[in-house]
């Protein structure tokens, strides 16, 4: 099990929804990988809680669909699977292509220089290889496209699709050979979004979401592969 895990106190909050909030970002940041098991009592013990927040957090994200409980064996982080990878990124491809579509339409002079200096440090972020930067530098990027719409509601929804969509986001970054990809994408992006090309915006926010598609379902097949080698 991951040595990392930490809990951040929060006195404004009870500790069941602190231990939950910690369990909840080790999984989304790929801290602990889809199949492993969490233990109640491992787990209590390196957080220094009882069991009992920590059974609590369990199955609050049990019904998050983070985690599910496996007869005989208990709780373990829920496997990314092709059909749950399908149903988001085809929701994120028509919000985001509407999104791309209205900045080409409504972006002002200060938001191109806004997202010229994400895109920099997207780009610095990918050249560090550190994973959660290249992530975190992702997110923003396409954070600023956004709110260039000034659309609120548009955002808002963006915003709660955030975190189903984070895990995907760490399964691509984690791979190396399609960050030149990635970053030459982002460029495409932010080049006809600056010239109100909303055609070509559009396209190239289709082909970047497909391309992470094929990434992660690649990734899934070959963890599955590994498994089904490592039982015979």
């Amino acid at each position: 099990m991951n040595d990392k895990l930490k809990v951040n106190i929060n006195e404004y909050l009870p500790l069941r929804d602190v231990v939950f909030n910690t369990l909840r970002q080790a999984i989304l940041t790929g801290e602990f990988t889809p199949g492993e098991r969490l233990m109640e009592i491992a787990l209590a013990e390196r957080l220094g809680v009882s069991r009992t927040p920590v059974r609590e957090a369990i199955r609050k994200l049990e019904l998050e669909g983070l985690v599910v409980m496996i007869p005989r064996k208990g709780a373990e982080v829920a496997r990314i699977t092709e059909k749950d990878l399908r149903n988001v990124l085809e929701v994120r491809c028509a919000l985001e292509e509407l999104s791309a579509s209205l900045a080409c339409e409504r972006i002002t002079e200060e938001e191109k220089e806004a997202l010229k200096q994400a895109l920099d440090e997207f780009e610095k972020a990918v050249e560090s290889r550190d994973v959660s930067t290249i992530v975190d530098k992702d997110v923003e990027f396409h954070d600023v496209i956004f709110s260039t719409t000034k659309n609120e509601r548009l955002i808002q929804i963006l915003n709660n699709l955030r975190e189903q969509i984070y895990r995907y986001r760490i399964e691509y970054a984690k791979d190396e050979d399609y960050h030149d990809v990635l970053l030459r994408e982002h460029r495409e992006i932010y080049n006809a979004i600056v010239h109100n090309d909303k055609e070509t915006a559009m396209d190239m926010v289709k082909t970047h979401i497909y391309n992470q598609e094929l990434i992660v379902i690649r990734n899934i097949h070959e963890q599955e592969d590994m498994e089904a080698s490592q039982q015979k």
